[in-house]
Order: structure tokens, then sequence, then C-alpha cells
């Protein structure tokens, strides 16, 4: 797989949904080591992990940062339902509004990226 668009769309809620995002965060690092071109996007309840992961206490941030230039954003639109856009706004975190509000996931299938969702 030469493009990967990993899209996390796990709450923050369970230990299920944790386990879904570490996955995400692996299978981008294992990607970017090997070269391959990979993008990440919180959407979805996914946009409280953008949040969570850039406060430097969480205990997976380390695990973030390490992949954090492949971050293209978070849905602005799905920042604003799930009550982070103004954190995300505040911490100079990239909210996209592509299609209607929302990531185009049609610009990443028409550039070649394998979607892959957690």
């Amino acid at each position: 797989m030469d493009k990967a668009a990993i899209v996390v769309l796990a709450d923050i809620e369970t230990h299920g949904d944790m386990g879904r995002l570490v996955n995400a965060l692996s299978a981008a690092e294992e990607l970017r080591e090997h070269g391959d071109d990979v993008t990440i996007i919180f959407d979805g309840a996914g946009v409280r992990w953008a949040a969570e992961l850039s406060q430097p206490d969480h205990r997976l941030h380390e695990t973030f940062e390490r992949v954090r230039d492949k971050v293209a954003g978070a849905c602005h639109y799905c920042a604003g339902a799930f009550e982070v856009r103004d954190e995300l706004e505040q911490i100079g975190f990239p909210l996209l509004r592509d299609h209607k509000g929302h990531p185009s996931l049609r610009s990443l299938v028409h550039d070649g990226y394998e979607v892959i969702t957690f």
C-alpha cells in the first residue's frame, strides 16, 4: 500500500475505544516507518481524541506526537457537535471542512488513498 488515510471514529468512552485509537496510531507509525504516504483524520466522535491527545499529560500524548506530522486535522462539523471545537481552535488544531463542514473522503479516494477506519 503506497497511500493510506487513517480515519479515527472511535469515541473516548470505553477501553475498546482506546484500543481502536492505539491501533490507529500504531498503524500510522508502521506505515510511516516503511515510507508509505499516510494521513490521519479525526472524524465523528473521534474528534474528542484530537483534543485529548493534544494534552501533554495524556498517557498517549507521546505516541500521538510521533505521528503528529501526519495528522491532516479533525472534522470541523463534528468538533462542534462533540463540543471540542473551541478547544481545538485554541490550540491551533487544523479543522477540516472540505465537504459541507466535513473532511472530504472522496478527495482521499480520488487521490489514491486507501481509507482505513478505526
